[in-house]
């Protein structure tokens, strides 16, 4: 298995090479040269998480030696995680939601990031580097303190993790603020999750600064889902729900489910469209977007315009203006067209906007739920069935329900359910009619675990008293600055 940019088809690398520059050169995403077929599905409903992650990994990243890919997979899938499978599929009125949050930052994130520091530690030892790594990576609350978490005191790898500093939920915030580990770097941006990730993008492709960096033995990667490394790992979970509710007799062989998933960088639904492409009998794929609804008008217009004022929502993973992702999927269905990739996203730099006619979207549905709409979901859920969901959750239920009543499709349906609601205290809270005024979070959440007799989770029930070890503060014009200081090298001009 080759990889090559979605902007520049001449580039031909192995799946470790990709892992480890975690974006082309040319600006441009890494993607497979195919998407390998997974031939006798049924046959896979006994294996547990482990076994179905090597079955699908393997495909992917062929250079890594089988024993050698198990054993990534071995140490990431284990007692981190809070629950033995993993990502538990639990069936609540018509609808299964798949619960992504057991691990250890109680957020998706932790499916792929943590197996994202083995795979990247076997890419560099396959490639021979003898440079220090140094993870570069934007985050809109929830990849922040995954990265961090799988990253710390990793030999031979820092990482540097930008947050817009009014953009995320106070656990989230102080998740990362209070990370240990001498080769971990957080800082605040002041401006959104688009200008820091924007500023990532732009660093990565300052040739200058990548050469600075190497004359002082570092090369950089991302922990962004705009790393193949992880992107790959979030297609395991969808097999994996699909095959529980085979194994558990709630759909028959080869019976076609929808999928609905909360979408801010396109990365974890784009996973499920290379699951339904791998063989997958998927019907449809739903993207449920909050009031930052740029992905809802594209699916629904074709044109992707981030010419609008970000909104900051009770769901800041989903706050995104650009989302990165969507590159990928338009080189698949463009007839992996890197001449069109190129001038499209050249339009969105310039211009803010971009237009596809005749776009070839038949397998999606997009739709997006209003914060009123978002806090009924969450009440509405918990009161008919005792079962609490985050807002990015809620964000989903609502775009399904939407999507039912516009439809009448009746085709049973797994939901991504993205974080806990613990992370987001103080919208769940007072969704559920607790009065949260004038109370400071970690007093909401204790409110919250009364009411709802759900124990806090302990990553959150010890954060109260944690240390503040970060306290960086930059605009988007000093992130490299930043990162020099922290990395002890020489500054070059811009």
């Amino acid at each position: 298995m080759k990889y090559t940019s979605t902007r520049n088809k001449t580039v031909s690398i192995s799946s470790s090479e990709a892992i480890i520059q975690g974006i082309s050169k040319d600006g441009g995403l890494f993607v497979p040269t195919n998407i390998p077929k997974l031939n006798n599905i049924m046959d896979l409903k006994e294996m547990n998480y482990k076994e179905l992650a090597f079955i699908i990994m393997s495909k992917f990243f062929t250079d890594f030696k089988s024993n050698d890919l198990k054993n990534c997979i071995d140490k990431a899938y284990d007692i981190k995680f809070s629950k033995k499978e993993i990502a538990p599929l639990v069936n609540v009125g018509d609808v299964f939601f798949l619960e992504l949050f057991h691990g250890p930052t109680l957020a998706f994130k932790d499916m792929a990031l943590s197996i994202l520091p083995y795979l990247l530690k076997e890419a560099i030892r396959i490639n021979k580097i003898d440079k220090e790594v140094v993870i570069l990576t934007a985050t809109s609350g929830d990849t922040g303190k995954a990265a961090l978490e799988s990253f710390a005191n990793v030999d031979g790898i820092k990482i540097v993790v930008f947050f817009p500093e009014d953009g995320v939920s106070e656990i989230q915030k102080r998740q990362m603020i209070t990370q240990e580990g001498i080769n971990t770097f957080v800082v605040g941006i002041n401006g959104n999750f688009d200008d820091a990730q924007n500023g990532v993008k732009e660093i990565f492709n300052n040739n200058d600064f990548a050469n600075l960096l190497y004359k002082n033995n570092y090369i950089l990667s991302s922990a962004n889902s705009i790393n193949i490394g992880r992107l790959i790992p979030q297609i395991v979970y969808y097999f994996y729900g699909y095959l529980t509710l085979l194994k558990e007799g709630k759909i028959k062989n080869n019976e076609k489910i929808n999928i609905v998933v909360p979408t801010g960088n396109f990365g974890n639904i784009l996973a499920a469209y290379y699951a339904k492409e791998m063989g997958l009998p998927i019907n449809k794929l739903i993207c449920a977007s909050n009031e930052n609804n740029i992905l809802t008008d594209f699916i629904n217009t074709g044109i992707y315009d981030k010419r609008r004022e970000l909104i900051l929502t009770s769901s800041p993973s989903m706050d995104i203006l650009i989302s990165s992702n969507l590159e990928r999927l338009l080189f698949h269905i463009s007839g992996e067209d890197d001449m069109f990739i190129r001038t499209k996203m050249d339009d969105l730099a310039r211009q803010g906007y971009y237009k596809i006619d005749n776009l070839n979207l038949k397998y999606f549905y997009g739709a997006y739920s209003t914060e009123k709409q978002v806090s009924f979901s969450i009440n509405n859920m918990f009161v008919k069935n005792k079962y609490l969901i985050d807002p990015h959750t809620a964000v989903a239920y609502n775009v399904h329900e939407k999507y039912k009543l516009e439809t009448c499709d009746d085709t049973k349906t797994i939901i991504a359910s993205t974080a806990s609601p613990f992370k987001f205290g103080s919208k769940v809270a007072s969704s559920i009619d607790i009065d949260v005024k004038n109370k400071d979070e970690f007093n909401i959440i204790k409110e919250l675990a009364g009411k709802t007799n759900i124990e806090i989770p302990r990553a959150i029930a010890n954060l109260e008293n944690k240390e503040v070890l970060h306290e960086n503060n930059c605009n988007k014009e000093n992130m490299k600055y930043l990162i020099e200081k922290f990395l002890e090298v020489g500054g070059i001009d811009d």
